[in-house]
């Protein structure tokens, strides 16, 4: 069986939201609606056969910033390497 190398955003295989962060091959709790982020842990079901990769500008309105970032891409990988062990501190910009 193949690995799968999905990095980057995705449309959610889910579809409970638009978009959601993938993180070798593994969805993260990262996801985005328009150019709202936020977070929602996957639930516990196979991923389908194929992912469908976003554009990168689909997130963001034209001419405008796109809403991603590389902290919280960081965030999300290191969440699907510990299985999101750490807990997130009231206030804090993650």
């Amino acid at each position: 069986m193949g690995t799968n190398a999905a990095e980057g955003w995705y449309r959610d295989p889910f579809c409970i939201h638009e978009d959601r962060w993938m993180s070798q091959g593994q969805p993260t709790k990262l996801v985005r609606d328009g150019r709202t982020e936020s977070y929602d842990p996957p639930p516990d079901l196979p991923l389908p056969a194929a992912l469908v990769r976003v554009d990168e500008d689909s997130g963001a309105a034209a001419g405008q910033e796109s809403g991603y970032s590389d902290r919280r891409a960081r965030r999300a990988a290191f969440d699907a390497v510990t299985g999101g062990a750490l807990v997130d501190e009231p206030g804090g910009d993650w």
